[in-house]
């Protein structure tokens, strides 16, 4: 940057010292602010303000130092061209009035011109960046000064240009991005790779969730789910259909089965309870006849209920299910009951246990599946999307409905943040520091401009020579 005051034709000896001091000044401060009680000096002349905390709005590289290394060189080779033209000035003025040729009127005017073509470019090439030989003269220090209207300006540009919605509509058409996508899916090993993020993502979703919080929300939505849909009538209307199908024979089958293998396995315990029941004053030969009794009845009674399928028994119990199944649905103390049971059963803390534990159980099986490469989970969502790429790439229907999807999120984007996004632009711009957006865009595109002070100095003596030229020969 150019001190005020100071020419900045070029770049002189002393400007690069000057910048070479100020490095080792600048390096020689954040050393000593970094050590131990660095900072403000106690019982010194002066403190040494504290460090500021904002970040530098973006780091001024060593490529970016490269850069305007090549900027010094082109500048210098500029100012040389200038001086070498002065001088071709001077000495050809002054062989015209020593009178040592024509030749020397039309070298003069061409030096001239190219003198005035330099400083001119010069002056351009300048004011972009500070302002020339440090005098704050108007519409100079351009970039400086109007930052934050370029980054405005670019915001808005970028906004109506880019951000429009038939713009983003007709680039994604050209693109092509459905029938793109199904080719590129079609392949296997495209296929494996998105399976593989896929399940990724997923162990890493269930990984970032917390079990307690899922828990919760599944079992108060089991809960409420549960709690809101009335069960009696559905419950009812299962039971009748089972019983008219006779699917419940099977149960009572094998209820008769156990119940008489029970029988015959436990008849002493059946014999004394029978007998604890009776009278005391009765003789305890006559309990136990009385036991023995009751017990060879049921053992009967059981047994001609599991061997014949049209015992009067079995009937009373397709009756019961049959008017039991009834009340279910239309009996509103019965279904009173029924949601009474559900509420109490739902309310226990087991129950609550069972459904909280159920979140656990699933994310683990996922989990597991999503690690398994030939897991059932993995391998469908693998067919799925070679079918999904096979179908993409040759239904033209499909691939149409895919553009349209993509056309229209893209353009709501674009349309609902474009403020967003150019405001994004123009703030960034405007937090970056004056000082060093100058210096960062003066390295990036200084060693172009030079060329554009060279190239001044060419054509304005070429525009000289032939001026100069044309008016002699008219003056002739």
């Amino acid at each position: 940057m150019c001190r005020p005051g100071v020419p900045d034709v070029g770049t002189s000896g002393r400007d690069i010292a000057y910048g070479r001091r100020r490095g080792r000044v600048e390096r020689m401060e954040r050393t000593e602010l970094g050590k131990p009680g660095g900072g403000d000096r106690v019982g010194g002349t002066s403190a040494r303000p504290a460090p500021s905390t904002a970040l530098p709005s973006f780091a001024y590289t060593e490529a970016d130092e490269e850069k305007r290394r090549g900027v010094r060189r082109m500048k210098t080779t500029a100012t040389g061209l200038l001086l070498l033209v002065a001088l071709v000035f001077v000495l050809a003025t002054w062989a015209k009035n020593a009178g040592l040729g024509a030749w020397a009127g039309y070298v003069a005017a061409a030096a001239e011109a190219g003198m005035v073509g330099a400083l001119a470019d010069w002056f351009a090439v300048t004011a972009l960046f500070r302002h020339p030989l440090g005098i704050p003269i108007p519409h100079t220090a351009i970039i400086p000064n109007k930052k934050d209207q370029l980054g405005a300006s670019l915001g808005s540009f970028v906004g109506e240009n880019f951000l429009s919605g038939d713009v983003v509509r007709l680039r994604l058409r050209a693109v092509g991005i459905g029938s793109r996508l199904g080719a590129w899916l079609a392949e296997p090993a495209h296929a494996d790779r998105v399976t593989a993020e896929l399940s990724t993502a997923l162990r890493g979703a269930l990984t970032v969730l917390r079990d307690s919080d899922v828990q919760a929300v599944v079992g108060e939505a089991i809960t409420r789910r549960a709690e809101a849909a009335e069960i009696a009538p559905g419950i009812g209307k299962t039971l009748q259909k089972v019983v008219a199908d006779g699917a419940h024979h099977r149960a009572v089958d094998l209820i008769c089965t156990r119940a008489h293998d029970w029988l015959i396995l436990h008849s002493d315990s059946v014999m004394d309870a029978v007998e604890g029941g009776a009278p005391g004053w009765t003789p305890r030969f006559v309990d136990r006849k009385v036991g023995e009794r009751v017990y060879k009845e049921l053992v009967r009674f059981v047994t001609e209920m599991r061997d014949m399928p049209g015992h009067p028994a079995r009937g009373a119990i397709d009756r019961f299910l049959g008017d039991f199944a009834a009340d279910l649905q239309s009996d509103t103390d019965t279904r009173a009951r029924v949601e009474r049971m559900k509420s109490e059963l739902l309310s226990r803390s087991e129950v609550q246990d069972v459904i909280a534990s159920a979140w656990s159980s699933v994310r683990a099986m996922i989990i597991s599946a999503a690690e398994d490469d030939r897991s059932e989970l993995r391998m469908r969502a693998r067919a799925s999307l070679l079918s999904l790429g096979s179908r993409l790439a040759t239904d033209s229907r499909l691939q149409a409905k895919v553009d349209g999807w993509v056309e229209e999120a893209a353009v709501y984007v674009v349309t609902t943040y474009r403020g967003e996004i150019t405001s994004l632009i123009s703030e960034t711009v405007a937090s970056w520091d004056a000082e060093h957006t100058s210096r960062k865009i003066e390295a990036h595109i200084g060693r172009d401009l030079q060329f554009i002070r060279i190239n001044g100095t060419v054509v304005g003596a070429l525009a000289g020579l032939l001026i100069y030229t044309v008016a002699h020969a008219l003056g002739a």
